[in-house]
């Protein structure tokens, strides 16, 4: 996984809107950038609806929200549609951000191997520099933790 000091690899994906976003989304804020497994299972919808609950708070301290996960555009659209999320969802269908940010990694199930994504999150600053790596986050009260984690309560 990369590490803080990092400079958060490059990236072309689209949002939920079928828009082009790049690391120029980052210019000027500090932003979580969060990668979950897929849309609308349950661990993954927590997560989300959490992050949507704490936005406002963390809007407040100049963060903003981005979830990557290998879902489509398609998939992504209902997904915020469903839970009124407010914010980015980006689709890395290729999964090549998170092979480069070291969050596509060998899973197990029911013994079964697999690639998947390993639920982890970045804060990113206004520089592109990665400020905080949370790797293999619980999905329950994310927001919670993150505000906790940067000594922003709520």
């Amino acid at each position: 996984m990369i590490q803080p000091g990092s400079i958060f690899p490059e990236f072309s994906l689209q949002n939920q809107a079928d828009e082009t976003v790049t690391n120029s989304v980052f210019e000027g804020k500090k932003t979580v950038v969060y990668f979950y497994p897929k849309d609308d299972t349950s661990g993954c919808t927590a997560q989300a609806c959490s992050l949507n609950d704490g936005l406002e708070q963390l809007a407040a301290q100049g963060i903003q929200v981005i979830g990557v996960s290998p879902d489509g555009v398609k998939s992504h659209q209902k997904f915020i549609h469903k839970y009124g999320l407010k914010f980015m969802l980006l689709a890395d269908e290729a999964h090549a951000l998170a092979e480069a940010l070291g969050v596509w990694v060998e899973k197990s199930l029911y013994g079964r191997k697999y690639m998947g994504i390993e639920r982890s999150t970045f804060l990113v600053g206004p520089d592109g520099a990665v400020e905080c790596t949370w790797p293999k986050v619980k999905p329950q009260d994310h927001a919670t933790f993150i505000l906790s984690e940067l000594g922003l309560n709520r």
